[in-house]
């Protein structure tokens, strides 16, 4: 148990620099966000499992535990005709390099600060923990993989109503005072509830994010009922010899 309590610390205290593209490193602020960005690090090698290649475009990888819900919710979706088509996992886990080149992609148009507000920096992406990854819809139907438009289909509107009943929440919502851009694709996992395997790793992961800038929707933890006992006080009779003795004295 210490063991892996220090692989969980390690992965949340020390993740790699954010490296801007001209190689130098980004202003850590003092609650460790870098451009607006928490620190996560990456995820070890051995963690991580291929989604089946009919659930997702392109090909991703996930954790190990996290895969059982996010199978399900496919399954799910694919069976009701609600979603008017199919969801399907895409740009799952992503390691700090190809981060740093999916960062730096604009980096002649935008300056780093502009880019972070829809890409995180290298060692800083929830992408990176392995728990969290992007829905594409099937028919796209015009619109374009991992932009707003989503918001309009059946498909998004389906996942706010029944993703939290398999562990996923959204991890930037609209108006969300981390100032990222509003990603209606972009959801993490958390477990339905603590005691799932692997929820409580999830959850340690994204403590601070989800303190500080709540998902919507998210998983709320239902509230602990304690039970109280209350006393009860009965006034006995006084019995006949007790008043005598009473009297004695």
């Amino acid at each position: 148990m210490i063991r892996h309590a220090f692989v969980l610390l390690a992965v949340v205290a020390a993740p790699a620099q954010a490296q801007m593209c001209d190689g130098a490193n980004a202003t850590i602020s003092p609650d460790g966000r870098a451009l607006g960005h928490l620190p996560y690090g990456d995820v070890a090698e051995g963690e991580l499992v291929s989604v089946p290649a009919g659930l997702s475009v392109n090909g991703c990888r996930v954790r190990r535990d996290m895969l059982p819900d996010l199978e399900r919710l496919l399954a799910a979706a694919a069976g009701d005709p609600a979603v008017g088509g199919r969801i399907l996992a895409m740009s799952c886990h992503r390691s700090i390099s190809r981060q740093s080149a999916t960062f730096c992609r604009t980096k002649q148009t935008a300056s780093g600060l502009d880019r972070a507000i829809s890409v995180a920096p290298p060692g800083h992406s929830e992408h990176a923990t392995g728990y969290a990854l992007d829905f594409a819809v099937r028919p796209a139907n015009g619109c374009p993989d991992a932009e707003a438009c989503m918001a309009a289909t059946p498909a998004f509107r389906w996942l706010v109503e029944n993703a939290p009943r398999y562990g996923f929440e959204m991890s930037f919502p609209t108006s969300n005072t981390q100032n990222v851009k509003w990603e209606p694709w972009h959801w993490r996992w958390v477990g339905r509830s603590a005691s799932v395997p692997g929820a409580a790793r999830a959850r340690a992961l994204f403590a601070k994010a989800r303190a500080a800038f709540p998902a919507d929707p998210q998983i709320v933890q239902p509230p602990r009922v304690v039970r109280t006992v209350t006393p009860v006080y009965i006034r006995l009779p006084v019995l006949e010899r007790d008043k005598k003795r009473r009297r004695r004295k």
